[in-house]
């Protein structure tokens, strides 16, 4: 079992400032424990690093104890969903065409619908995976179901701020 702790140390010391970040964007803030590790897990699915995501998920179960198995549920297939709809919905607004942009999407997304957890915290993490992947349209989109949902922008800032130093420790581990 491979623990966030000796995949941190896995990380060259030209990663110095990812080690540590990744360490204090999992302890505190604004973003209740689920909330916290439901992004990591999504987000290191997302990263697509076979021992950081090991990792995340060992940890989240650790710190989620008998809550573990529905947030993980969720961010695993929030990383799916995203990993469709960022690509779909990114490239219908590069392209800039009405033509596009009024034609049926036609892809499954039921799961959106059927969370296990709760939607807001569930948009959240989708809103996490979303700026990994770099989609604006659909970050617009969960960034305003998740403060219509009643999280602030606190909230929004924290689960990037993890999005973001879970992508650059993939990236580290992977240099």
């Amino acid at each position: 079992m491979v623990s966030l702790e000796v995949v941190r140390s896995e990380l060259a010391d030209a990663h110095k400032d990812t080690r540590l970040n990744l360490s204090a964007v999992l302890e505190g803030g604004s973003l209740t424990p689920e909330q916290r590790w439901g992004t990591a897990v999504a987000c290191a699915f997302a990263a697509r690093n076979e021992r950081l995501k090991e990792a995340i998920l060992n940890e989240a179960k650790q710190a989620l104890g008998d809550k573990a198995t529905p947030v993980i549920e969720d961010a695993r297939a929030a990383a799916s969903l995203m990993a469709m709809n960022n690509v779909f919905y990114r490239f219908r607004h590069m392209i800039g065409k009405e033509s596009y942009a009024t034609k049926r999407a036609g892809l499954r997304m039921n799961r959106l619908a059927q969370v296990l957890t709760n939607k807001v915290d569930f948009e959240l993490v989708c809103l996490a995976v979303s700026a990994i992947n770099g989609c604006e349209m659909c970050i617009q989109s969960h960034e305003k179901v998740v403060l219509e949902g009643g999280l602030s922008e606190e909230h929004v800032h924290d689960a990037v701020r993890i999005a973001s130093v879970i992508h650059a420790a993939a990236v580290g581990l992977e240099s």
